[in-house]
């Protein structure tokens, strides 16, 4: 029968042995982007500048088209007046 420091030594001794296996990481070497990944990654930079444009034309679009739709109004509620 194992006493009880016998069994807290046995639980500490396992616990670091673990932890120092825990911490042990395979050191992978730092690869480069090819080429193909390189290439794809400008695309996707320059389809994202292309959606933030679209996006400000738009807005300037509806901006003007808001703009026209009050001077319709103004004009329609002026031909009405007697």
């Amino acid at each position: 029968m194992m006493t009880f420091s016998k069994i807290i030594s046995t639980v500490v001794v396992a616990g670091l042995l673990g932890g120092g296996l825990a911490g042990c990481k395979k050191n992978e070497p730092i690869v480069e982007k090819g080429p193909a990944e390189q290439a794809g990654q400008k695309l996707d930079q320059a389809a994202s500048k292309a959606g933030e444009e679209i996006n400000k034309a738009a807005s300037a679009a509806g901006k003007k088209i808001q703009e026209a739709g009050e001077k319709i109004q103004d004009a329609a509620k002026d031909a009405q007046k007697p």
